[in-house]
This record gives C-alpha cells, sequence and structure tokens, in this order.
C-alpha cells in the first residue's frame, strides 16, 4: 500500500509564493507518474502538472505553465510543488497522487492512490 502526505499549504496574498511537499512511503516510485491536481469549491478537480520519476519529465496545465514548477527527490521518494505568483484563482486543495501505470495523463483514473490534500487559499 502506498501513502502519500502532502504538507506545506496556508495562507498567501497574491503574488506570493508557497512551497508544496509530498512525501511516499510504501512503494518505490521510478516507475510511476506522480501528479498535482487540485480541487476548488464548486469546480471539477483539475490536473495542475505531473512529474515522470524515472527520468523527471514534466508536464503542466497551461494555466500555470511558467508559474509552478515541479521537482523530485529521488533519494527522499519526494516531489515538491513550487507555486509563485499565486493568484485567488489558484485556491483550492492541492492533491499528490501516484499513477497506476508508467505512463498516465491527466484525467484522475490514471491515478489509484491520492493524499488528503492541502489547503491553498490566497487572498488579501
Amino acid at each position: 500500500q502506498v501513502q502519500l502526505v502532502e504538507s506545506g499549504g496556508g495562507l498567501v496574498q497574491p503574488g506570493g509564493a508557497l512551497r508544496l511537499s509530498c512525501a511516499a512511503s510504501g512503494s518505490t516510485l521510478r516507475s510511476h507518474v506522480m501528479a498535482w491536481f487540485r480541487h476548488a469549491p464548486g469546480k471539477e478537480r483539475e490536473h495542475v502538472g505531473r512529474i515522470r520519476w524515472i527520468d523527471g519529465t514534466t508536464d503542466y496545465a497551461d494555466s500555470v505553465k511558467g508559474r509552478f514548477t515541479i521537482t523530485r527527490d529521488n533519494a527522499k521518494d519526494t516531489k515538491s510543488l513550487q507555486m509563485n505568483s499565486l493568484q485567488p484563482e489558484d485556491t483550492a486543495v492541492y492533491y499528490c497522487a501516484k499513477s497506476k501505470f508508467g505512463i498516465a495523463t491527466m484525467a484522475p483514473d490514471d491515478y489509484d492512490y491520492w493524499g488528503q490534500g492541502t489547503q491553498v487559499t490566497v487572498s488579501s
């Protein structure tokens, strides 16, 4: 069983920055894709970005390109989401997720393990 735990959420003013972390335990991640999703009230769960663990290849939603960066730490089996230039529309619960297979898309159904989420609130 894989356990994912997010941390680093909080309240930040528009234009500010936060760094989220996702710690994984229970299984190796090198053959999987790790993704960040977010879910705001009244909206669908949205793919933010993902990283292929084996080589660090990343992909991002258009809404966050240039502002968010996903990084990996192989030694610690963790990944981070650096969020810069945060705006109110970025407010959501952010989730870490692990893919079922080595190839995954932005579809939530491609992922079988999810963290509990960490709240990010962008407000003045």
